[in-house]
């Protein structure tokens, strides 16, 4: 049974994913959203990749460099042993920017004996659209583009270039390196330069991690989860991907495969407050920046998603040269929704920018601009907060009057009157209080189904939806309101199956999901731990953090039989949320475990 047996590396510029035998098999370059290099991932025949291959006699293992990005793959007979160490340069320059180039560094590193292997390089420019040519030159091999649209990659070896190219076996005697760039080099790398851009790496990476805030339990989860999602920011611009992937289908053979290497207003909110809380400013620094970039004009609507250099338009195509992954059509590149009216991103922005104004309302740079934004989010929102929209879950087919929606546009003016308090604007605060008040009453009439004794998916309706659990988080109501209690109790009878949680069971436009959406089961959890099931809270936070990969990575859907993971990969939803929920956890007193214990 295949599974996302993957590791991710990347330099905040782009990301590569390296299998767990050592095989790179997606990579874009020169960014997270170009063409790829390598999509064996999407197509095992034609998709293109950079292997190793060793005989039956080597045992493969695989792990994160502790407290950085850099992963290493070690081969091993018992006699002869080697290890790559793969990786993108990312660290400081002199002048205070980051070096961040489009290339990959595979440093080889001999432990024992005389190894043997191959290298199956096999790059397939341009989504595999047309033929790639490889041609050896004195001091690298260029591969081109045979298509419609031009392009090229050179790789810089200490190994037999030949050899490379032919896959003919290679004789470890001493470390050795691979390098893949985007650009082609002035200087030819040497081993020593290989060396100082690891070491350099490294360092940065370390620096990274030490910032982390320490918690009393699960801190390797929570600090391998915040590279993560380090891993999936845009240094250029400050955006935020909801994944490194594309077209990964939530279930094996069906349609509901979408292009995520875009940002995410939501997604990207969410990330980027659990990020500050873990010490982590200057990233939030970064994303706030973008967001005002991105609304120039005073009374210009949020889109839901922008491409990571703040595209508006993010058309979406099929490659259908591609068989996808295990067969799972369509490729698809570009995505639809970004044309969708979610009115819950207004909330989620709104909640980040309060948080900001709140920890740092003395050394943030652009409040004004900040300021501008929250005036401009409340009118928005006033105009059409009654207006049905599309949903967290992007329904294609018809609007509705989605309950988390509602909830996150009471949000959005719950925070503008907390950021107008920071502020000093009393007239605001007395303009917008009664708006808060008239969107709550609103859905405490509406929202609640008294027949299914809970908070429903939409207004009228008797399904159920793991959103709604979020509304304790935002502070719309208390974890100890019988209301919220009883929407707990609902949604785990309606929508869990073996401790893992459906987004909701009501057909939607492609179907009955068939498989669990990481993320709300992380929301149930957490929502246990709030309402007092503090055992229970932990035992299936546990099981959970079981179905990540080796490397304790999670995609966006698990199977809910098998177990496996699918969805696009690594999927930064899951990842936060797995973040918050360790926290809570790790919060825990002697005295809440106790009753906790008594209540299950």
């Amino acid at each position: 049974m295949k599974n996302l047996n993957y590791g991710i590396i990347g330099n905040c510029r782009s990301a590569a994913l390296i299998s767990d035998t050592g095989n790179i098999e997606w990579c874009c370059l020169p960014e997270f959203d170009s063409s790829s290099i390598f999509a064996k991932l999407l197509d095992e025949k034609i998709g293109g990749s950079f292997d190793i291959i060793c005989d039956e006699s080597y045992t493969i293992t695989q792990k994160y460099l502790e407290n950085t990005s850099i992963l290493v793959t070690t081969f091993s007979n018992g006699v002869d042993a080697f290890e790559i160490n793969d990786f993108m340069p990312r660290y400081f320059k002199e002048n205070g920017h980051y070096m961040i180039p489009p290339e990959i560094i595979r440093y080889f590193k001999k432990i024992s004996g005389i190894p043997k292997f191959k290298i199956k390089y096999d790059p397939q420019l341009e989504y595999a659209s047309g033929t790639t040519l490889d041609f050896v030159k004195d001091d690298h091999i260029i591969s081109l583009s045979d298509s419609d649209k031009f392009d090229s990659l050179f790789l810089y070896s200490s190994f037999n270039l030949d050899a490379i190219k032919h896959s003919e076996t290679i004789e470890l005697t001493s470390d050795g390196y691979v390098l893949l760039a985007y650009n082609e080099k002035i200087l030819i790398p040497t081993l020593a330069k290989i060396n100082l851009e690891f070491e350099r790496t490294k360092s940065y990476w370390l620096g990274w991690a030490d910032k982390n805030t320490e918690y009393k339990k699960f801190n390797k989860e929570i600090l391998r989860s915040a590279i993560t999602l380090k891993l999936l920011s845009y240094q250029k611009t400050g955006a935020v991907l909801a994944a490194a992937t594309t077209s990964l289908p939530e279930t094996i053979g069906e349609v509901r495969n979408w292009d995520y290497r875009f940002c995410w207003i939501r997604d990207a909110s969410m990330v980027v407050k659990v990020i500050t809380e873990l010490g982590h400013k200057k990233m939030a620094r970064n994303y706030l920046q973008f967001i005002v970039d991105l609304v120039p004009d005073k009374d210009e609507k949020l889109q839901i998603m922008y491409g990571i250099n703040k595209e508006k338009r993010l058309t979406e195509e099929t490659l259908d040269h591609l068989s996808g992954y295990m067969g799972s059509k369509p490729v698809r590149i570009g995505n639809a929704a970004y044309s969708q009216r979610q009115n819950d991103i207004y909330g989620i922005l709104m909640d980040v920018i309060h948080q900001q104004l709140d920890k740092f309302s003395n050394d943030i740079e652009n409040g004004e601009e900040l300021w501008n934004i929250t005036k401009g989010i409340v009118w928005v929102v006033s105009n059409h907060w009654q207006e049905p929209d599309k949903g967290i879950w992007e329904f294609r087919t018809e609007d509705r009057h989605f309950t988390f929606s509602k909830i996150l546009c009471w949000t959005a003016i719950d925070r503008a009157i907390k950021v107008a308090k920071i502020l000093g604007k009393k007239n605001n605060v007395a303009k917008w209080e009664p708006l808060a008040q008239t969107i709550k009453e609103d859905i405490i009439n509406n929202a609640w189904n008294e027949n299914v004794q809970a908070f429903t998916q939409s207004y009228g309706s008797n399904d159920l939806d793991a959103s709604v659990l979020l509304m304790e988080s935002y502070g719309f109501i208390e974890a100890l309101d019988p209301k919220f209690v009883a929407t707990v109790k609902a949604i785990e009878r309606d929508l869990s199956n073996d401790g893992l949680l459906y987004r909701y069971k009501n057909q939607d436009d492609f179907g009955l999901p068939s498989s669990s959406f990481t993320i709300c089961t992380f929301w149930f959890i957490n929502s246990l731990y709030k309402i007092g099931e503090t055992k229970k809270a932990e035992k299936l936070f546990k099981k959970l953090l079981s179905y990540s990969n080796h490397l304790g990575l999670f995609s966006e859907d698990i199977d809910f039989e098998t177990k496996r993971l699918l969805g696009n990969f690594p999927q930064a939803y899951s990842h936060l949320a797995l973040i918050e929920t360790a926290i809570n956890l790790s919060n825990i007193t002697e005295e809440e475990a106790v009753i906790g214990a008594m209540k299950n």
